[in-house]
């Protein structure tokens, strides 16, 4: 069996979306999964809508997810010299044909077969065929180039995720492959770039499945067995339609700034259309021992941003405290805090309650400015009592005798004036947080403390 060979071949007509990247993500895994390559390739050739923004913002989101391509990126636009190349001969060949008939020809073509209530179709007018008498060539008009199609009989291909799929020839007219122009067409560049770089599976959105049949008879007309193809169902946004720009999908890049980590993205488009027995969290090194094309879903997958949430609290849990750390300073940096030693720390203290490196940003902003996170008036008056800032006032003057600076000592300080004041741990912590944090929930206390300055700690406590 020859080496699998995958690719993703984007439009960069808007910005990429997650429909558009788990496109991406299933070719990528197979090629890994199968030792593999797996090829970028650019499809550019529309050129009023094609920029080189949308071009930066797949490089960027590919990057970011660690969808590496052993090849490319590939544009089309650069390959024009090859598709003219195969163009001339095809038609030395004979396997396509000049066709002089005009938009307002074919337009009232398809108004009489639609009144007919026959499928619009070109009806090979221009077609040569033994004994057929063309019509007389117009003058100063430029034709298309068109495929010869095969008549009768059917394309026929097993579907990775659709299974058995059959096409009558009969229902595919003759394809146009070259405008008058000279320049191919999206469907012919493909095949051409399908055969030159040797793709052995096509892994793509079902909106492609129509272009299939045209593209298997193409490719045989050029001598070439067909790939293996899997057309995936549709992403569907959170209102249940197709998710696209339109219908307000986000750039893949912003999940990135949203604070969303690489592994995590992987891990919750892996499961939006294949799935490995009731696996909800893996690794990226699991999901490439596991992944293959059995068992990816037949029905659309509904994106679900709480979900995504979700997966991404869970990989943020299990992700080393030092691996989080720089991701947490990249958000702090956007807001023009810099961080230093302590962050890892802080990341290992708040990151079960945190399910983006946003959220994880904000607790330790409080660790790194000098302004106090003011507390809601709510949590003012339920915890800043008469009653118990006489306490609060003797941990600030107890605080400020310590010598040592840690957890221990402070552990120690806290529990000689719950004592001398008759106090629960509650009664206490729940003040000096609203007073230090801003809010009266956060973890161990004496961890929160050690981990700010004993001035800055001392100041807010005094602020009430």
């Amino acid at each position: 069996m020859s080496k699998t060979r995958t690719r993703f071949a984007p439009s960069p007509t808007g910005f990429i979306h997650l429909g558009n990247i788990r496109s991406a993500l299933y070719p990528w895994a197979f090629a890994r999964a199968t030792g593999g390559d797996f090829i970028l390739r650019i499809e550019d050739t529309d050129l009023e809508r094609s920029s080189q923004a949308a071009v930066d913002v797949i490089l960027e989101g590919m990057a970011w997810l660690g969808l590496t391509h052993d090849e490319g990126p590939f544009y089309q636009m650069q390959r024009m010299p090859r598709y003219k190349e195969v163009l001339a001969q095809m038609q030395a060949q004979g396997l396509v044909y000049p066709c002089y008939m005009s938009v307002a020809e074919l337009d009232a073509l398809r108004e009489r077969q639609m009144a007919a209530k026959l499928k619009p179709r070109y009806d090979g007018t221009w077609r040569p065929e033994e004994g057929k008498v063309l019509p007389p060539v117009p003058e100063g008009v430029q034709p298309v180039l068109r495929f010869r199609n095969p008549q009768g009989g059917s394309v026929v291909w097993d579907d990775k995720v659709k299974g058995r799929v059959e096409v009558s020839n009969d229902e595919l007219d003759d394809l146009v492959i070259a405008r008058p122009d000279g320049t191919p067409t999206y469907n012919f560049c493909v095949v051409v770039d399908d055969m030159d770089m040797g793709i052995t599976h096509v892994i793509r959105g079902d909106d492609h499945v129509n272009n299939t049949p045209r593209q298997i008879n193409i490719l045989r007309a050029l001598g070439q067995e067909p790939p293996v193809y899997a057309h995936l169902p549709t992403v569907l946004n959170e209102q249940g339609e197709k998710m696209s720009k339109r219908n307000g999908a986000k750039p893949v890049t912003q999940f990135r700034d949203e604070g969303f980590l690489p592994d995590a993205m992987v891990n919750y488009l892996a499961r939006l259309g294949w799935s490995h027995g009731d696996d909800e969290i893996f690794s990226r090194a699991q999901f490439l021992e596991w992944f293959d094309l059995d068992h990816l879903g037949r029905s659309a997958a509904q994106f679900d941003e709480a979900k995504l949430r979700w997966v991404n609290a869970q990989h943020l849990k299990a992700m080393a405290d030092d691996a989080l750390a720089p991701l947490v300073a990249e958000q702090l940096a956007r807001r023009g805090i810099q961080a230093d030693e302590r962050l890892a720390a802080i990341c290992g203290l708040f990151k079960d309650r945190c399910d983006t490196t946003v959220a994880l940003a904000d607790w330790a902003a409080r660790f790194y400015t000098d302004d106090a996170v003011q507390p809601s008036a709510e949590d003012r008056a339920q915890h800043l009592t008469p009653a118990v800032m006489p306490a609060v006032a003797a941990l600030a003057d107890r605080l400020e005798q310590l010598t040592s600076w840690d957890k221990p000592s402070i552990a120690a300080a806290i529990k000689e004036v719950l004592a001398a004041h008759g106090l629960k741990m509650p009664q206490l912590a729940m003040p000096v947080r609203v007073l230090v944090m801003g809010t009266p929930q956060t973890p161990s206390l004496d961890a929160v403390l050690a981990l700010a300055s004993q001035q800055k700690i001392l100041a807010r406590l005094r602020s009430a």
